[in-house]
């Protein structure tokens, strides 16, 4: 550690891990004590010790701090951090994927892990912990011995994607989608294809790209991976003759079967998640396992265990009256494209006897001065859906509100917590309700509405 980060031990330790958060740390972690905008580290480097942490890494001690505390001192713990998630990757023997995208991230990641981890052990990045400090955590906490490792990379702003994918160094890179997410920052579906393509940068010499065929912005991507010196380009999704593609796609009960075809062969198996968007994830997952030279074969039966996860298409009942309503936990995050997937999860889904489709919609944040109209623009998305009643919350999503017919209009209010009683109010026995919004709109108390006038199952 003190050779990775030019720091000064006080005392010889070993740490087993690293954290940053004493409310997840285990006994014989490496404490980071990282300054934030809220909080700073060193005010808890006392409350680690005390919790099992083997040591700390330090910028200063503060003055509850033992005298005789095993501290690693740097010169600042942000850079200390990424000299460990450096040297971790230094030192890594296994094949690295990274991902990054405007919307399917995570699912993808976790796609990963279970498709890689049927082939040896795969670390990946925790959550969604893709950002200046969760990429180089991730990176930090990737055991010696890992077979794959599974990096997500997200971004805010120019240059941020550069410097993690520089950490990364993957041997694969992943592009799910491109939309417009974040175009309060870059103003342009194009700016955010360049942003999202700084990925490229960061891949070894005869590393793989790997892209959507049928983006808007696909050419831009090729153009920017050749600029960025990357000679192995392979696209999924889109028409016969891409790298791999969808060949059917039956929905059933606990998940959909799909017939794909990748790199000349074809490949039928199980993903237990439900959804076009699911489908094109598994699409790309498989084709950077193939990539990787691996058994397409067990990495895709190993998706029969994928499910979707909590906020990002998760699914569960509340007892309703007799019976129960089906509702689709959407409340991750929210951008149009995302959006839009969700709806189609609404349109594919079998209201019971006398239940109804019903989307419970908050505010798509970051998306500038288009933003009115892009929440507008769903309402043809929502018609699609066959949506029977629409609740909407947040200043943008009046203006869809505003758009729909008045015979799908459910209540609109400023916040989630403004229609939550609503929603829960006229929830019924067969029901499928969908809740999506932006993280800052705050879905999640929708959803424990309907817990609460129920008995979630």
């Amino acid at each position: 550690m003190q050779a990775a980060t030019l720091g000064h031990a006080t005392h010889d330790f070993e740490a087993s891990g690293v954290s940053i958060d004493t409310r997840t740390l285990k006994t014989g972690d490496l404490f980071v004590a990282l300054k934030g905008d809220a909080r700073d580290g060193h005010e808890f480097v006392s409350m680690a010790l005390t919790k099992g942490a083997a040591g700390a890494m330090v910028s200063h001690a503060g003055d509850d701090v033992p005298i005789d505390a095993p501290l690693l001192r740097v010169a600042h713990t942000m850079r200390g951090l990424e000299d460990l998630g450096r040297a971790a990757r230094s030192r890594a023997g296994g094949r690295i994927v990274a991902v990054t995208g405007s919307a399917g991230k995570t699912t993808t990641k976790e796609m990963l892990r279970r498709a890689l981890g049927a082939l040896g052990d795969a670390h990946a990045s925790l959550a969604s912990y893709n950002n200046h400090w969760g990429v180089p955590l991730s990176l930090a906490q990737m055991p010696r011995q890992s077979a794959f490792g599974v990096f997500e990379i997200g971004m805010n702003h120019f240059g941020e994607i550069r410097t993690l994918a520089g950490l990364v160094r993957p041997e694969v890179a992943i592009i799910t989608t491109i939309g417009p997410a974040h175009l309060e920052y870059f103003g342009s579906i194009e700016a955010i294809a360049d942003a999202k393509s700084e990925i490229f940068e960061g891949l070894v010499p005869g590393g793989t790209a790997i892209l959507p065929a049928d983006n808007s912005c696909t050419d831009r991507l090729v153009a920017r991976a050749r600029q960025a010196g990357v000679g192995h380009i392979l696209f999924f999704g889109g028409p016969a003759g891409g790298d791999a593609r969808i060949l059917s796609q039956d929905e059933n009960a606990n998940g959909m079967r799909l017939e794909t075809e990748i790199l000349g062969r074809r490949y039928a198996f199980h993903i237990g998640a439900l959804g076009a968007h699911m489908a094109q994830n598994a699409l790309a997952t498989l084709l950077a396992v193939s990539v990787l030279g691996c058994d397409i074969e067990a990495s895709a039966a190993a998706l029969a265990e994928f499910s979707a996860l909590k906020g990002r298409g998760a699914r569960f009942a509340v007892s309703l009256g007799g019976g129960s309503a089906e509702i689709i936990d959407e409340s991750y995050n929210a951008n149009p494209a995302s959006m839009r997937a969700a709806l189609g999860l609404l349109d594919s889904a079998r209201p019971g006897a006398g239940g109804r489709r019903i989307a419970v919609l908050g505010d798509m944040l970051e998306l500038g001065a288009d933003s009115t109209s892009l929440h507008a623009a769903l309402a043809s998305p929502v018609e699609e859906a066959r949506a029977d009643l629409v609740f909407a919350c947040g200043r943008d999503m009046r203006a869809l509100f505003d758009a729909l017919p008045v015979s799908r209009r459910g209540a609109w209010g400023e916040m989630s917590s403004d229609i939550a009683p609503e929603v829960a109010r006229s929830a019924r026995a067969g029901d499928v309700i969908l809740v999506k919004g932006s993280l800052g709109s705050r879905m999640a108390v929708v959803l424990d509405a309907l817990k609460s006038a129920g008995r979630a199952a």
